[in-house]
């Protein structure tokens, strides 16, 4: 089969789409020939070895958390999955942007008919990662949360998450993201220079919590906008988050096919979106992988092996 790796830390370039032996599930695990893979920022870091010290390679290394596919074989002692099924879920082993992947039975969970392939097999990372931070912080209807990174895979979801809990939610992000977030009662507010002020005027001077999706100094932002460290959430800077004893829950705090069920059927039923921005077939990972890494993009990237 075809699956992407890389045998160094380094840029775009160091990615090969390669033949490997496909893999063969044992005890309570499953084959599937992967239809979509969303692709991650996580991924850019751990490959660029800026996470070596908190997540290292072993080369050569595979890549890819999120899919969904159809099973192909499943191996002994598997519950609840047979031959033929349509299903989401994810791997923790660097694996699934490749034609098939091994997974555990419990990390997948039935695609629903209405979710597109594109939606379901990015969903995981960005999906978990989002229900995550909003349960970090809490938000109710007395609450005004601030995203950062309000268009992109986490926070576009994470938005959602928190109006759905009855907050006003304010969404940083570029003016071209602006109309797809008050489609969906957020209020939009530009990043950069004057920020502050900014969020000051669409809060009414009140914030009550703050989930950062991008780092670059929007925990200290937070602080200084009045927020309690316990109501702050960041997936990116975790060194200014020990600094001041914010939160940092993120993917794994909700790594469970439970969870991405229950987000699946909240896509299919349209109570939230998972905005695709584009596709690429496998052989064109570096091409994925540019446009992730040029930032801005609303919603997710998606490999079609």
């Amino acid at each position: 089969m075809k699956a992407v790796r890389f045998h160094e830390y380094g840029g775009i370039d160091v990615l090969r789409v390669e033949e490997v032996e496909r893999p063969v599930p044992g005890p309570g695990q499953v084959l599937v020939r992967v239809m979509a893979a969303g692709i991650n920022p996580g991924e850019a870091h751990i490959r660029t070895g800026e996470l070596h010290e908190r997540w290292p390679a072993t080369f050569p290394s595979g890549q890819g958390s999120d899919l969904a596919g159809v099973v192909a074989e499943v191996g002994p002692q598997v519950r609840g999955v047979a031959v033929g099924d349509e299903v989401l879920g994810f791997t923790h082993n660097r694996a699934s942007h490749a034609e098939f992947v091994v997974v555990d039975d419990v990390t997948l969970t039935p695609r629903p008919e209405g979710l597109s392939w594109d939606a379901a097999g990015s969903l995981y990372v960005a999906g978990t990662t989002a229900y995550a931070t909003v349960f970090a912080v809490d938000p109710g209807p007395a609450d005004t949360v601030v995203v950062s990174g309000a268009a992109g895979g986490v926070g576009s979801i994470a938005v959602q998450l928190a109006r759905r809990r009855g907050a006003a939610v304010i969404g940083l992000a570029s003016e071209p993201n602006h109309a797809w977030l008050k489609d969906r009662d957020v209020v939009p507010v530009e990043y950069g220079e004057g920020v502050a002020e900014r969020i000051r005027q669409a809060s009414g001077g009140n914030v009550d919590a703050f989930i950062d999706t991008v780092g670059d100094g929007y925990v200290e932002l937070a602080v200084e906008l009045g927020v309690r460290p316990a109501r702050i959430d960041t997936i990116r800077d975790w060194r200014a988050a020990a600094k001041v004893g914010a939160r940092t829950y993120g993917e794994g705090a909700a790594a469970c096919g439970v969870v991405l069920g229950e987000l699946a059927r909240l896509a299919e039923r349209g109570e939230i979106e998972v905005p695709i921005a584009r596709t690429y077939p496998l052989e064109r990972v570096r091409d994925a992988f540019r446009e992730l890494e040029r930032g801005h993009t609303h919603g997710k990237i998606v490999l079609r092996p």
